[in-house]
């Protein structure tokens, strides 16, 4: 199994134990931080530039937004592993899968959500120049 693959999938197993699930999910949270922290960067970069280039007083971002966004996203990162222990229990081997599914889906939308303001941003700053 390649270093990607086992990140996102759990070793076909028996039902992994609820400690195990909370382990596996806990194990890969700095990365999912890292990851979000990287876009963050990204973006508030990129907003920074998109404001030089507006006319006008550039806006910078603002922290407690950040914080408080930096907070939900782990908040909503610690549901996964209650969510995953809760359906597994409910259901078995039959959705062992579903946990590993909710990581990757909930890893890619975290990101993408936090790179989100660029587009919106340039799209809005492309108008204002325009009209």
């Amino acid at each position: 199994m390649g270093a990607l693959t086992s990140f996102f999938f759990r070793p076909p197993q028996s039902v992994p134990g609820t400690w195990a699930i909370f382990r596996w999910w806990e194990s890969r949270r700095l990365a999912f931080n890292a990851a979000v922290l990287a876009a963050g960067a990204t973006t508030v970069g990129t907003l920074f530039l998109i404001e030089l280039l507006a006319p006008g007083r550039p806006r910078l971002p603002n922290l407690l937004v950040i914080l408080i966004y930096a907070g939900l996203a782990n908040l909503f990162y610690t549901l996964g592993p209650l969510a995953d222990a809760l359906i597994t229990r409910l259901g078995g081997r039959q959705v062992s899968e579903v946990g590993p599914m909710l990581f990757r889906y909930g890893f890619v939308f975290a990101v993408l959500l936090t790179l989100l303001p660029i587009p919106v941003t340039a799209l809005r700053v492309f108008l204002g120049i325009i009209l």
